[in-house]
Formats: structure tokens, sequence, C-alpha cells
């Protein structure tokens, strides 16, 4: 059905890159704005406010929204499912550039960046932060050493340099070659040891607004916080990889993998079945159902996430016509992703409503420029990444495909 994966020849720069990279110069001056003149001078956090825009989309949704190289990892190669190889190498590439961006914004958001490395020296086991922190600092060490065997393919046995560099050649060709064999036979342990990382990390992000307490509105603060979290990420993972399957397709003008797609969305339905009975079933348990009668924003919030983000994608991918349909697949997984987003905007958000704070915190511009910013840079590095490596798999026939019925 597919040929090998191989890098996708096109034009890179085209008046949509050219406006995401002014976008990415923009996220990119309020970044050094940040380092140079202080968190203060970019956010409106302060000490009631201590994380916001940053936490809670660059970081918490960030990292949800990374699950498909887990997922994928998980049904592709711990389950042995062939059919789905095709998406496991994009997925790949989709968490690491992910991950990436989740460590710089971490190190944005914290008030001392430079000592963003104290974790790996001064360990506190009973911090859930310190779980988190240091679960995505392995994971990303492991989606790298993932990643490996696409840089080995393509460089092994082509590294030719000229001149007096020329003596390099041997030496780096063997070791590459040495690197593709082992990394082959050793690749199943990092794989494994990639899906234990990442269910630990994403649950504890959930803990980390359960110790929250009061803090928060009872909509969503719950014990199995971190059950929930889990299961969200678990259910968008699918989802985000159709997403990035589609536009890429679109972009670089091949046709969709929909052979592979369809499958991959039966899978949604159950498991947002199953996130929708214990969010359903936590609110009859704790009674918290009776806060939808009062009209404020976080009913509404609620209401939207619950709807939009989980009910209407769920009936929708238990329709055999959406799952056919490039559109109707499209607009389902989007509606998951939004779900997911809105999520975690509401649990690190709009819930949090500390207890002498006398008005609202509000994003500055310089957050929305710095988030936006880094989605651009992450899709400008994805279209050099595909265009240079061996990522894709392409259907035998190529061709330029229209999202639509």
């Amino acid at each position: 059905m597919f040929e090998e994966p191989q890098p996708i020849k096109f034009k890179y720069f085209t008046p949509g890159v050219i406006i995401l990279c002014l976008i990415a110069i923009n996220g990119l001056a309020f970044i050094a704005a940040r380092i140079i003149f202080g968190i203060g001078s970019v956010t409106n956090l302060n000490n009631l406010y201590p994380w916001g825009l940053w936490i809670g989309v660059d970081v918490a949704a960030g990292v949800a929204l990374a699950a498909g190289g887990f997922t994928s990892a998980a049904l592709g190669h711990v389950m042995h499912k062939e059919q789905f190889h095709a998406i496991v190498r994009p997925a790949l590439l989709t968490a690491m550039l992910g991950y990436t961006f989740v460590a710089m914004a971490v190190a944005v958001d914290i008030g001392r960046y430079y000592y963003i490395w104290h974790p790996l020296v001064m360990w506190n086991p009973n911090s859930a932060l310190f779980e988190v922190g240091i679960c995505v600092m392995i994971y990303l060490t492991v989606l790298y050493i993932e990643f490996m065997p696409i840089l080995t393919e393509k460089l092994n046995g082509k590294i030719k340099f000229n001149g007096l560099l020329h003596y390099l050649n041997e030496p780096l060709n063997k070791l590459v070659n040495f690197l593709d064999k082992i990394l082959s036979k050793a690749m199943f342990v990092f794989i494994i040891a990639g899906v234990v990382l990442s269910t630990l990390h994403q649950s504890s992000l959930g803990t980390l607004m359960v110790i929250a307490g009061n803090k928060m509105h009872p909509l969503w603060q719950t014990p199995v916080l971190p059950l929930m979290f889990l299961i969200s990420a678990i259910s968008v993972g699918f989802p985000m990889v159709i997403f990035e399957s589609m536009l890429a397709s679109r972009s670089l003008g091949i046709k969709p993998e929909m052979e592979v797609l369809s499958k991959l969305g039966r899978f949604v339905g159950p498991i947002l079945g199953i996130y929708l009975a214990f969010k359903l079933g936590d609110m009859f348990i704790r009674e918290t159902f009776r806060y939808l009668a009062h009209f404020n924003i976080e009913s509404v919030m609620f209401i939207f996430e619950m709807v939009f983000g989980v009910i209407v994608p769920l009936i929708m991918f238990l329709m055999d016509r959406v799952l056919k349909s490039p559109l109707k697949l499209f607009i389902g997984s989007c509606l998951v992703i939004f779900g997911v987003l809105l999520n975690r905007i509401n649990n690190f958000i709009i819930a949090y409503h500390p207890p002498y704070s006398k008005e609202a915190y509000i994003p500055s511009f310089g957050e929305f420029s710095v988030t936006i910013g880094c989605i651009a840079m992450l899709v400008l590095l994805y279209r050099l990444a595909v265009r240079y490596l061996p990522v894709i798999n392409l259907h035998q026939h190529p061709m330029k495909v229209v999202i639509d019925e």
C-alpha cells in the first residue's frame, strides 16, 4: 500500500510559511524580552497567579497534544499492528518537536530559567512537579533516541566531505552504520520506556491540580483528576495523528492515508466513551452537577468542553460515514483536540481562583505572542524535517488532494 518513508520534495517558502516566519520572529522577540527584562515585563503573572497561559497551554495542553507519539508507538510496535506503521514516524516527529517546545516553554515560564537543571541533582520524590519534570526530561531524551534511526537511515553511507574533511568520511560512515545496527536491535526497550514514561507524567499533571484543593472550581477539582488527565491524553493521541496527517497531506500535495486513518479513527469513539463515563460518574458521586445550574463562566466553559469536545466527536467517531469521509474525520479530530485544549485551559486557568485575588488573570499580548510563536516554529521545523528526512510513507501513486467528501 505504501512505499518506504522518504523525503518529500516541495517548495518550502510559500506565502503561508512567510506568515509563520513572521509570527515565529514575533514570539522569539518576546522570549528575548522576557529573558533580558524579566518575566514581569512580558506577562500578567503575579504572586497570586504564578502560572497562566504558558503553563496551561504550552505545557499542560502541549504535553497532552503530543500524546500521538506514545499512543501510535504502543499501537504500531507494542501491539504489533503492522497496518499502522505508516503513521508512526510522523507521530514520532510531532511528539519530539512538541516535547521540545514544552521544555522550552517551561524554561521561559519559570522565574529563574537558568536553574531549570536543578531537578536533575536536587531530587524531591514527594513532589508531583518533580515527577513531571524528570519524566518529561527522560521521555524527551527517549524521543530523540527513537528518532535517531531516521537520521542514520538518511546518512548511512552518504557522508562525503571534500577537502581536508574527507579523512572523516570513513570513520563517520562506520559510526553511523554501527548506530543503525545497534539501535534497530535495542529500539524496543526505548519504545516501551517511552510508553511507560508518558503514562506517568500525563497523569501527574492532573495531580498538580489536585494539590490546588479548594482554589479550583468543584466542576474540575476531583481526586481522580490524574486518571482523567491520562484518559483524555490517550483519547486525543489518535485524533492528533489524524489532524497532523491531514494537514501535512494538504500542505505537501500528497494523498492522505485514509486506509490507515479510518481504522485509527475507530479507536477514538470507545476511548471518548470511557472518558465520558468516568466524568459523569465522578460528577454524580460528588454531586457537582448542581454547579451547572449557576450561570457563570465556569459552568458555560464546562458545558462547552463536554458537549463540543467530548459528546459531539464521540457520536461522530461511532459513525461509518464520518470515518470514511476525509472532511468529517478531520472535523471530528479537530473537536477532540479542541476539547482537550479547552480542558487544560479550564483546569489551569478558568477553574483556578486564589483565595485573596481581587481580579481575574488575563494573559498579556506577550504571552499570546510566545504561545503562537512556538506553534509557528513547530510547524516550520516539521516542514523542514519531512523535506530532508525519510519520515512520511507515500502511496505508490501520490496525488494532489482536497479535504472534502
